[in-house]
Protein backbone atom coordinates (compact mmCIF):
# COMPACT_ATOMS: atom_id res chain seq x y z
CA UNK A 1 0.00 0.00 0.00
CA UNK A 2 1.41 3.50 -0.79
CA UNK A 3 1.95 6.45 1.37
CA UNK A 4 -0.93 8.71 0.83
CA UNK A 5 1.09 12.17 1.04
CA UNK A 6 -0.31 15.24 2.75
CA UNK A 7 0.68 18.51 2.23
CA UNK A 8 0.44 22.12 3.76
CA UNK A 9 0.92 25.23 3.52
CA UNK A 10 0.49 28.65 5.80
CA UNK A 11 -3.23 28.47 5.44
CA UNK A 12 -3.69 24.97 3.42
CA UNK A 13 -4.37 21.99 3.90
CA UNK A 14 -3.90 19.02 1.16
CA UNK A 15 -4.94 15.74 1.69
CA UNK A 16 -7.02 12.48 0.84
CA UNK A 17 -10.68 12.94 0.20
CA UNK A 18 -12.95 12.07 2.47
CA UNK A 19 -16.73 10.97 2.11
CA UNK A 20 -17.99 14.67 3.79
CA UNK A 21 -16.10 16.56 0.88
CA UNK A 22 -18.75 15.12 -1.45
CA UNK A 23 -21.81 17.83 -1.08
CA UNK A 24 -19.33 20.66 -1.22
CA UNK A 25 -17.76 19.23 -3.85
CA UNK A 26 -21.10 18.86 -6.26
CA UNK A 27 -22.51 22.06 -5.53
CA UNK A 28 -18.52 23.53 -6.77
CA UNK A 29 -18.71 20.91 -9.68
CA UNK A 30 -22.59 22.58 -10.25
CA UNK A 31 -21.34 26.02 -10.18
CA UNK A 32 -21.69 27.71 -14.03
CA UNK A 33 -18.78 30.06 -13.04
CA UNK A 34 -16.02 26.99 -11.62
CA UNK A 35 -17.15 24.94 -14.57
CA UNK A 36 -17.14 28.02 -17.14
CA UNK A 37 -14.09 26.77 -19.08
CA UNK A 38 -14.65 22.96 -18.61
CA UNK A 39 -17.26 21.17 -21.11
CA UNK A 40 -20.05 21.04 -18.91
CA UNK A 41 -21.41 21.05 -15.28
CA UNK A 42 -21.93 17.73 -13.02
CA UNK A 43 -24.87 16.40 -11.69
CA UNK A 44 -24.21 14.71 -8.26
CA UNK A 45 -23.98 11.56 -9.61
CA UNK A 46 -20.82 12.42 -12.03
CA UNK A 47 -19.21 14.80 -9.39
CA UNK A 48 -19.57 11.81 -7.06
CA UNK A 49 -17.55 9.40 -9.08
CA UNK A 50 -15.01 12.38 -9.96
CA UNK A 51 -14.20 12.66 -6.08
CA UNK A 52 -13.97 8.06 -5.94
CA UNK A 53 -11.74 8.41 -8.69
CA UNK A 54 -9.55 11.27 -7.28
CA UNK A 55 -9.39 9.26 -4.08
CA UNK A 56 -9.01 6.14 -5.48
CA UNK A 57 -5.74 7.42 -7.50
CA UNK A 58 -4.23 9.09 -4.76
CA UNK A 59 -4.45 6.11 -2.78
CA UNK A 60 -2.71 4.06 -5.60
CA UNK A 61 -0.21 6.61 -5.65
CA UNK A 62 0.16 8.64 -2.75
CA UNK A 63 -0.02 11.32 -4.53
CA UNK A 64 -2.89 13.37 -6.88
CA UNK A 65 -5.50 16.04 -6.88
CA UNK A 66 -5.76 16.55 -3.27
CA UNK A 67 -8.56 17.80 -1.40
CA UNK A 68 -7.91 21.44 -0.18
CA UNK A 69 -9.38 22.76 2.84
CA UNK A 70 -8.86 25.67 5.01
CA UNK A 71 -6.39 25.58 8.21
CA UNK A 72 -8.07 26.81 10.64
CA UNK A 73 -11.58 26.39 9.98
CA UNK A 74 -11.07 22.74 8.14
CA UNK A 75 -13.91 23.90 5.58
CA UNK A 76 -13.05 22.13 1.88
CA UNK A 77 -12.98 23.95 -0.93
CA UNK A 78 -12.15 22.61 -3.73
CA UNK A 79 -9.11 20.46 -5.18
CA UNK A 80 -5.41 21.02 -6.13
CA UNK A 81 -2.28 18.95 -7.06
CA UNK A 82 -0.47 16.68 -9.87
CA UNK A 83 -2.14 14.58 -12.18
CA UNK A 84 -0.98 11.99 -14.89
CA UNK A 85 -3.91 12.89 -17.53
CA UNK A 86 -4.95 9.70 -19.25
CA UNK A 87 -5.96 11.62 -22.57
CA UNK A 88 -3.57 10.94 -25.62
CA UNK A 89 -1.99 14.56 -25.93
CA UNK A 90 1.00 14.81 -27.96
CA UNK A 91 2.79 16.29 -25.31
CA UNK A 92 1.82 13.44 -23.21
CA UNK A 93 3.26 11.30 -20.72
CA UNK A 94 3.24 14.08 -18.28
CA UNK A 95 1.91 15.43 -15.00
CA UNK A 96 0.10 18.66 -14.88
CA UNK A 97 -0.85 20.88 -11.79
CA UNK A 98 -4.39 21.90 -11.62
CA UNK A 99 -7.17 23.32 -9.68
CA UNK A 100 -10.76 23.69 -9.14
CA UNK A 101 -11.98 26.04 -6.17
CA UNK A 102 -15.23 26.88 -5.13
CA UNK A 103 -16.22 30.80 -6.41
CA UNK A 104 -16.13 32.13 -2.99
CA UNK A 105 -12.44 31.14 -2.44
CA UNK A 106 -10.82 32.64 -5.93
CA UNK A 107 -9.19 35.74 -5.47
CA UNK A 108 -7.61 34.86 -2.12
CA UNK A 109 -4.12 33.30 -3.57
CA UNK A 110 -5.33 29.88 -2.53
CA UNK A 111 -5.30 28.30 -6.12
CA UNK A 112 -1.47 29.29 -6.38
CA UNK A 113 -0.52 28.48 -2.97
CA UNK A 114 -1.59 25.40 -3.15
CA UNK A 115 -0.48 24.59 -6.71
CA UNK A 116 2.94 25.56 -5.31
CA UNK A 117 3.40 22.77 -2.85
CA UNK A 118 2.34 20.72 -5.21
CA UNK A 119 5.09 22.02 -7.51
CA UNK A 120 7.36 21.37 -4.30
CA UNK A 121 6.30 17.89 -4.01
CA UNK A 122 6.48 17.27 -7.62
CA UNK A 123 9.57 18.14 -8.38
CA UNK A 124 11.54 17.58 -4.84
CA UNK A 125 10.05 14.60 -3.88
CA UNK A 126 9.09 12.56 -6.93
CA UNK A 127 12.03 14.34 -9.02
CA UNK A 128 9.81 15.41 -12.14
CA UNK A 129 11.83 17.11 -14.90
CA UNK A 130 8.59 18.81 -15.97
CA UNK A 131 5.07 19.79 -14.87
CA UNK A 132 2.95 21.09 -16.71
CA UNK A 133 -0.91 22.95 -17.36
CA UNK A 134 -3.36 23.48 -19.53
CA UNK A 135 -6.53 24.88 -19.58
CA UNK A 136 -9.00 26.13 -22.55
CA UNK A 137 -8.36 29.54 -24.35
CA UNK A 138 -10.04 32.42 -22.83
CA UNK A 139 -9.25 30.90 -19.15
CA UNK A 140 -7.71 34.21 -18.06
CA UNK A 141 -7.85 33.44 -14.85
CA UNK A 142 -5.81 30.03 -14.69
CA UNK A 143 -3.56 31.32 -17.12
CA UNK A 144 -2.99 33.89 -14.52
CA UNK A 145 -2.12 31.18 -11.83
CA UNK A 146 0.22 29.56 -14.13
CA UNK A 147 2.27 33.07 -14.51
CA UNK A 148 2.36 33.36 -10.66
CA UNK A 149 3.44 29.83 -10.58
CA UNK A 150 6.65 30.47 -12.97
CA UNK A 151 5.12 28.36 -15.86
CA UNK A 152 5.50 30.20 -19.58
CA UNK A 153 3.56 29.69 -22.26
CA UNK A 154 4.66 26.92 -24.77
CA UNK A 155 1.47 26.31 -27.16
CA UNK A 156 -1.50 26.44 -27.94
CA UNK A 157 -3.45 22.43 -29.15
CA UNK A 158 -6.59 21.19 -29.78
CA UNK A 159 -7.67 19.13 -27.00
CA UNK A 160 -8.33 15.72 -28.65
CA UNK A 161 -11.51 15.00 -26.10
CA UNK A 162 -13.33 17.89 -26.98
CA UNK A 163 -15.37 18.20 -30.32
CA UNK A 164 -14.26 20.27 -33.60
CA UNK A 165 -16.87 22.92 -32.66
CA UNK A 166 -16.65 22.98 -28.86
CA UNK A 167 -15.63 26.58 -28.02
CA UNK A 168 -13.30 24.89 -25.24
CA UNK A 169 -11.37 22.74 -28.25
CA UNK A 170 -8.91 25.18 -28.26
CA UNK A 171 -6.43 24.38 -25.35
CA UNK A 172 -3.21 26.72 -24.07
CA UNK A 173 -0.38 24.75 -22.32
CA UNK A 174 2.21 26.09 -19.82
CA UNK A 175 5.54 24.24 -19.17
CA UNK A 176 7.45 24.36 -15.94
CA UNK A 177 10.76 22.69 -16.00
CA UNK A 178 12.87 21.19 -13.03
CA UNK A 179 15.88 23.45 -13.60
CA UNK A 180 13.43 26.70 -13.45
CA UNK A 181 11.87 25.58 -10.19
CA UNK A 182 15.41 24.66 -8.59
CA UNK A 183 16.47 28.10 -10.16
CA UNK A 184 13.77 30.69 -9.12
CA UNK A 185 13.82 28.36 -5.71
CA UNK A 186 17.38 29.48 -4.64
CA UNK A 187 16.51 33.43 -4.60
Amino acid sequence: MTEVRTLATARLILRQWRDADRPTFAAINADARVMAHLPQALDRAASDALAERLQALIAEHGWGFWAVELTGSGEFIGYVGLHEPATRHDFAPCVEVGWRLAYRHWRQGYASEAARAALAFGFEILSLPEIVSFTALGNARSEAVMRRLGMRRDREFDHPLLPANSPLRRHVLYRLADTEWRRRSAV
